[in-house]
């Protein structure tokens, strides 16, 4: 069986009789990476923040490795945070600021350096112990804060949002080089992240919050391809929504329904569906947006409504997908991918 490196209860936590978390009930897998997303004000950072001990919560419980240390201050908990400005010293080096935890812990010098540098190993960073934080760019200050974090030897990691301030080429590379470290080291990583490709490309599983409740929790292509809320399929990736009458018309059954914009061809209006299981939608094109390897539609239905389609421009340039604005087009998708939602409204 599995053994559960955080397992959260009930937790609830008001700030001036506003619930910043309202409830959650969550289990975190030993050596898993496991993300918290949402947008701000959600209640994320919060949770993360009763799993470390700098908040106490006003009901529920938090349990680390089957021991519940809800009423117990942050030193004793196996966690390590890592929080987006790093906070390095900047007057030490490299290998002094990743030593410094076990120097206060008053681990013999010979053990900690050479602690020290097995971590910077860890993060790739092998003969960079001699520098100074201003003398690294972005992403190795990132790493040196990891290596802090890891050299001692916590249970669990907590990081929040720490490639935010990151520009988005280096925070791209980060993102598969954190969870390259993450496997190699095999410490269970909780993540906080306002960003949704951040999650779906670094995560095992993603805890989707809004408004201090968990709307849904799985893994990034159940997440993706089968939201559980209106608010998970519009927040998670770009959705489209056909509800009530327009749903009734292109579908032939009334409520909310997610489909993502990549799974809809753009097709001639005079052309038909040529496979089952097909559901199609006429209209036109309100607007062409060129995004160099693809283009997206925006296209008014006849049926009421509008919906936004992603095609991969294969073949086409900025000067053929310009000619479709206005044009009458038929819109075709696999019903499967029509997902059934609450509708939220």
């Amino acid at each position: 069986m599995e053994g559960i490196a955080v397992r959260l209860r009930g937790l609830r936590k008001t700030f001036a009789e506003t619930a910043a978390v309202d409830g959650v009930d969550l289990e975190v897998r030993d050596g898993e990476f496991f993300s918290m997303l949402g947008p701000s004000g959600s209640g994320k950072t919060t949770v993360l923040r009763l799993i470390a001990g700098f908040e106490t919560p006003d009901a529920g419980r938090v349990e680390l490795a089957g021991r519940d240390v809800t009423d117990r201050p942050p030193f004793e908990r196996d966690v390590h945070t890592v929080f987006q400005d790093y906070a390095l010293f900047p007057h030490m080096t490299v290998e002094q600021n990743v030593a410094y935890s076990l120097k206060i812990r008053k681990v013999p010098r010979a053990e900690r350096l050479a602690r020290a540098r097995e971590a910077l190993a860890g993060v790739r960073l092998d003969g960079y112990g001699g520098r100074r934080p201003d003398q690294l760019s972005g992403g190795q200050r990132q790493r040196v804060a990891l290596a802090r974090a890891l050299v001692g030897r916590p249970r669990l990691l907590l990081l929040d949002e720490p490639l935010g301030a990151l520009d988005l080429r280096l925070r791209e590379q980060m993102q598969l080089e954190l969870k390259a470290i993450q496997r190699e080291v095999g410490i269970t990583f909780v993540f906080v992240t306002h960003d949704q490709e951040e999650a779906l490309t670094m995560s095992d599983r993603i805890a989707v919050f809004d408004r201090g409740r968990v709307e849904q929790v799985g893994a990034p292509a159940e997440i993706y391809e089968r939201p559980a809320t209106g608010f998970v399929a519009s927040f998670v990736g770009a959705s489209n929504l056909l509800r009530d009458e327009t749903a009734r018309r292109v579908l032939g059954v009334g409520g909310a329904h997610s489909v993502r914009p990549e799974k809809i061809r753009v097709l001639k209006e005079s052309a038909l569906p040529d496979e089952t299981g097909c559901a199609s939608a006429t209209g036109t094109v309100a607007e062409v947006v060129y995004l160099g390897g693809a283009t997206r539609f925006l296209v008014d239905l006849d049926a009421g409504g509008r919906l936004t389609a992603l095609q991969q421009n294969l073949d086409a340039t900025a000067e053929d997908v310009a000619a479709y604005r206005g044009a009458r087009v038929r819109l075709t998708w696999h019903r499967r991918h029509a997902v059934q939602v609450p509708d939220a409204r």
